[in-house]
């Protein structure tokens, strides 16, 4: 997962170039250098943004797969207001 200034770092390295591979070489290098991972797929890293997903649950720990969510996706436990409400934090390394 990315924070709001990786994702930024990454994606300020598309080019403007026509071909996918010379358009998007960059930024999966990037994303590589900065998470570990090797992705193909450029499309993959806008899902991989800490700002879609909500705060973890209170009762399993996965993130809230929005930060409106009203209900845990993994454990499907409710999730009360309060708990949305508190901004997710970012995935130490």
């Amino acid at each position: 997962m990315l924070t709001e200034q990786e994702f930024e770092q990454v994606t300020s390295l598309r080019s403007k170039s026509v071909g996918a591979s010379d358009c998007f070489g960059p930024v999966l290098a990037e994303y590589e250098r900065i998470t570990g991972l090797k992705e193909t797929n450029p499309n993959a890293i806008y899902h991989h943004r800490l700002s879609l997903y909500g705060p973890p649950c209170q009762f399993c720990g996965k993130p809230l797969r929005t930060p409106q969510a009203k209900l845990c996706g993994s454990c499907m436990k409710p999730v009360c207001a309060k708990e949305r409400d508190v901004p997710a934090k970012s995935h130490e390394r």
